[in-house]
């Protein structure tokens, strides 16, 4: 970092040699200033350094170009702004200065200050975007008016640049006062007001930006996402690694899963499907008190960055859920807490559920698979290792591995790692399918997520699973393996979970699954253990969920493989391109064999057409 005590020539000369030959440049200015820019862009964004308004430099220096302005020596700034200026504009054709600075108290208008006959659509555009701001926010009654006035600075302030200055340096200098909506008549400061009000601000600024960019200059962005900080802070990782660090202390699914459920099968079997043993549970590794106080000890609001602040917020909740729910197992709360975490079942997710249900049979399994039908867990994992080379030649960092364990009881994926039951036999047929859901969905995006600089990313966003889930599925569908009766199960699992919204206990649940469902017995006692767990637990319903989510998704036009990136949500995709755009996440290493198959964009046709969930089983 450049600490310079005073912009004389030699310093400003100093500075524009940085910004040539550097990537990023940051500086120390005088008077408490600072300047950072990490790419040449033909902008620079500007705040002027003032007593008891801390929060309209939060806005400014979240860019990935800004000026903080010090308290003295402001003939230098003017100075260090001609010599930026007159270096970019040669370069872009242009350069734009944009102050920003806050109104008064009471004020209800976003005032541009610029020249209208000049820069016509940037400035409409930035109109156009302010003004959505009663849309997104209750109870603001904003508007946003452009002036075409020679006085670009707040009320007071001596100009930045002369507009002969400007001119003479290619320059184009505009002023944006902002409404102060989160700071009371008596200096209270609203902070959830002022983050949704600094990301929604900011965007708009983007979006407006990049129509100059666009119109004006000769930059190459290739989109208003990509003017977002390219590189993050040192906060962001430290908070990226303690929520990593929590979320890993302890098994979620592990915890809230019986440790006694062949106990509960056998005595609910043999009492004609009538008496339920209570749920034990392993003893809690962690102390929730604790972990929440970690938890909520990371200082998440310090982050400036929008789509950073947006996914730590909400996987911060997530986490906050979790271990709630660890403390409540075996009680009504748990339920409570599941339909939050999970959000409930909708009518759209009942109904398809309902269709599969009524439109698919449940296929008769026979006794006795021949065992020439049958493969091993040797057979299978030398069958997922073959998966694992075709990803090491893709990327020789891969490094997952394939486990035959004895003290596994069903197949698993973990941190990336394959672990198969030593006693587990399976249809050959069936093999593929699990491979390309297990190992093509699971393990391909921990490993394309473990090369992403967010360790979330190989963890897993907030609400990660559904998507998952449904890639994991949609999986099957494209080496055609989604049976009917796993179709069944993941529809049976939707209603299962309405019924206990319903109010239905556990041998409730398994009559209306035989009953009205025709399910087998064992089928049936599957879905219900597995809904009743910790108390009322919803996760099953996500299988379903994230296939039905997945096809909206692609039948809206939406691209399959950027999916596969790393582990987040369907909620997620534009926060990951606008990540992705600004450099910041990469682009998947590892394709899925399944891609290559001759008939894949046949396929992804027929679900982008519609085609219904009961067709899109195997024969």
């Amino acid at each position: 970092m450049l600490n310079i005590s005073e912009l004389s020539k030699e310093s400003i000369k100093q500075i524009l040699t940085t910004l040539k030959e550097e990537s990023e440049t940051n500086c120390k200015l005088p008077g408490g200033g600072m300047m950072h820019i990490e790419k040449e862009l033909p902008y620079l964004v500007i705040y002027r350094k003032r007593k008891n308004d801390p929060y309209t430099k939060r806005m400014v220096i979240s860019e990935s170009s800004y000026l903080v302005i010090g308290d003295k020596d402001f003939e230098g700034y003017q100075q260090l702004l001609f010599a930026i200026s007159d270096e970019m504009s040669v370069k872009f054709k242009s350069y734009m200065l944009l102050e920003m600075f806050s109104g008064k108290n009471g004020s209800d208008t976003f005032i541009i200050k610029g020249p209208s006959t000049k820069l016509p659509t940037t400035l409409e555009v930035l109109q156009d975007e302010l003004n959505k701001i009663n849309s997104v926010f209750s109870g603001l009654y904003l508007k946003a008016e452009i002036k075409d006035t020679k006085q670009r600075q707040a009320s007071g302030d001596n100009p930045l640049l002369s507009i002969e200055e400007t001119k003479q340096c290619g320059a184009v200098l505009l002023g944006l006062e902002i409404p102060p909506v989160y700071r009371g008549d008596n200096k209270e400061f609203y902070p959830v007001l002022f983050r949704n009000y600094r990301d929604f601000i900011i965007k708009a600024l983007h979006i407006a930006l990049y129509d100059f960019l666009r119109v004006q200059t000769s930059s190459s962005v290739p989109s208003y996402n990509a003017l977002g900080r390219q590189v993050l802070k040192d906060k962001v990782f430290e908070i990226d690694r303690e929520l990593s660090k929590i979320e890993k202390s302890y098994q979620f699914l592990w915890l809230v899963s019986p440790s006694n459920i062949h106990e509960i099968k056998k005595t609910f079997f043999e009492s004609n499907y009538e008496e339920v043993l209570d749920y034990h549970y392993r003893l809690l590794p962690i102390d929730p008190d604790v972990l929440k106080r970690k938890l909520y000890n990371l200082k998440i609001e310090d982050v400036d960055d929008p789509a950073m602040s947006q996914i730590f917020r909400e996987k911060r909740e997530e986490l906050d859920q979790q271990i709630t729910m660890l403390n409540e197992r075996g009680t009504r709360n748990f339920f409570y807490n599941s339909i939050r975490l999970h959000k409930g079942i909708g009518r759209d997710l009942a109904e398809e559920a309902e269709q599969v249900l009524n439109e698919i049979e449940e296929a008769e399994e026979k006794n006795k698979t021949p065992d020439k039908d049958l493969i091993d867990s040797l057979e299978f994992s030398s069958l997922a290792r073959k998966e694992f080379d075709y990803f090491r030649n893709q990327d020789e960092n891969f490094k997952g591995k394939v486990h035959i364990r004895k003290d596994v009881n069903i197949m698993m994926v973990s941190q990336g790692e394959l672990y198969v039951p030593e006693d587990y036999k399976m249809r050959r047929k069936e093999s593929e399918a699990l491979i390309q859901h297990e190992v093509g969905t699971h393990v391909l995006t921990y490993h394309n997520g473990k090369r992403q600089p967010l360790e979330q990313l190989s963890i897993g966003l907030a609400d990660y699973d559904p998507l998952q889930e449904g890639l994991a599925v949609m999986a099957e569908y494209m080496v055609d393996g989604l049976t009917p009766n796993r179709l069944r199960t993941l529809a049976g699992r939707v209603v299962a979970g309405k019924a206990l919204m319903d109010g239905g206990d556990f041998r409730e649940i398994f009559q209306v699954l035989v009953t009205k469902y025709n399910f087998s017995q064992e089928r049936a006692f599957n879905i219900t253990s597995r809904i009743m767990q910790g108390g009322g637990f919803l996760k099953d319903i996500i299988y379903l969920q994230g296939l039905v989510e997945l096809r909206k998704y692609l039948q809206d036009g939406g691209e399959y493989e950027p999916l596969l990136a790393g582990k987040f949500g369907i909620k997620h995709t534009g926060v990951i391109k606008e990540l992705t755009d600004r450099e910041i996440l990469k682009p998947g290493a590892l394709r899925p064999s399944y891609l290559l198959t001759e008939n894949v964009k046949e396929k992804l046709n027929l679900i982008r057409e519609g085609l219904p969930l009961s067709k899109m089983v195997s024969k």
